[in-house]
């Protein structure tokens, strides 16, 4: 005779994992997206601002050859360098956008409103907190230093340069829950703002909320949105929201001010029983 037993876990959130740009800090997503736009101009190439957030999320090797295989940049580099790019010259371009990141986020290393309030209320209820990100770890140093000047501390932060793959690959958040003692998936959330951000999450069972307003979807500076008419808002916020559902994100809010309530909902649901 078999016998079947499913394993539920019922507890508490134990630890959540948020992604920087876009979702706790940078509010728009806005260092990556200049730093793509100066780099690509130094090559004599003009890359627009959709050209450039389409593979948002990836470690920024992987975004660069994704940038590189986009058919109108793939055409404008040929012409103008006489042939394809090559592994040498992703190389290049790497080494030549680590400093130029750098420079963006200084300039952009400020917490999205209400990010050093949830941190307060998170700990306080006795949710660890994690970092994860598609920089590397020589881009971030005065970030999480910035950052935790501001009010934000995460205890563990893991950068695409840690892991031997990337998003949507699941081994970041993983790293993150293991180093926060988690003692189960279901009792972590993923946090991001972008659609493989949440792949990562998905991928490695974990709760997901992803960020809608702030971060790459919208795509817009915090003063650019408040300047918005708030029809334009709602179209643009409504747009954003349907786009993040479709990745099978379990949340979808407008900024991470929100996710307390969040993880207050998922407590219940984990009570009755339910698991992402």
């Amino acid at each position: 005779m078999n016998y079947r037993f499913e394993r539920r876990y019922s507890g508490s959130i134990q630890a959540v994992i948020m992604d920087w740009a876009g979702t706790t800090v940078d509010f728009g997503s806005m260092a990556p997206v200049r730093a793509f736009q100066r780099l690509f101009r130094g090559e004599g190439i003009e890359v627009t601002l959709a050209e450039c957030r389409a593979p948002m999320g990836s470690d920024k090797r992987e975004h660069i050859c994704q940038m590189l295989a986009m058919a109108r940049i793939r055409d404008a580099w040929t012409q103008s360098k006489g042939s394809m790019p090559s592994e040498g010259d992703i190389d290049r371009l790497y080494q030549a956008f680590v400093q130029i990141q750098i420079e963006c986020i200084r300039d952009s290393a400020v917490l999205i409103p209400g990010m050093a309030e949830v941190a307060t209320t998170l700990t306080e209820r006795g949710i660890r907190l994690g970092a994860n990100t598609g920089y590397s770890r020589d881009m971030i140093v005065e970030l999480v230093q910035r950052a935790a000047e501001q009010g934000y501390s995460p205890e563990v932060v893991i950068t695409a340069s840690d892991v031997r793959r990337g998003r949507p690959w699941p081994e970041m958040s993983l790293q993150a829950a293991i180093a926060l003692e988690a003692t189960a998936m279901h009792a972590c959330v993923k946090v991001d703002d972008t659609g493989v951000g949440i792949e990562e999450g998905l991928n490695a069972g974990m709760w997901t909320v992803a960020v809608a307003v702030s971060g790459n979807e919208v795509g817009l500076s915090l003063e650019d949105w408040q300047a918005l008419a708030t029809d334009e808002q709602r179209r643009l916020r409504d747009r954003a929201h349907a786009r993040l559902a479709a990745t099978g994100a379990h949340y979808v809010v407008d900024s991470i001010a929100e996710l307390p309530v969040v993880i207050s909902d998922i407590e219940a649901r984990l009570a009755r029983g339910e698991r992402p």
